[in-house]
């Protein structure tokens, strides 16, 4: 029986926020990191409020009934 190293649990976790991200279930998703921090680099938005919509994303992910980032990491 071998013992699977980090690397190969890193990757499985990485594989499923992807697969999470194509089906549509993650509230801060790649697509919404990007699309802020576009709204920061063009004058926007600060950082300040920026993180502050993030927070506000994150709070309102399961009345959505989605999941953040971080729940999809670590139930992988």
């Amino acid at each position: 029986m071998s013992r699977r190293d980090w690397y190969d649990r890193r990757m499985d976790k990485r594989v499923a926020l992807q697969i999470a991200e194509e089906q549509g279930v993650v509230a801060d998703s790649s697509e919404l990191r990007e699309s802020l921090v576009a709204k920061i680099h063009s004058g926007e938005m600060t950082i300040e409020q920026v993180q502050d919509e993030l927070r506000k994303v994150k709070r309102e992910a399961k009345k959505n009934g989605l999941k953040t980032r971080e729940q999809i990491w670590r139930s992988a």
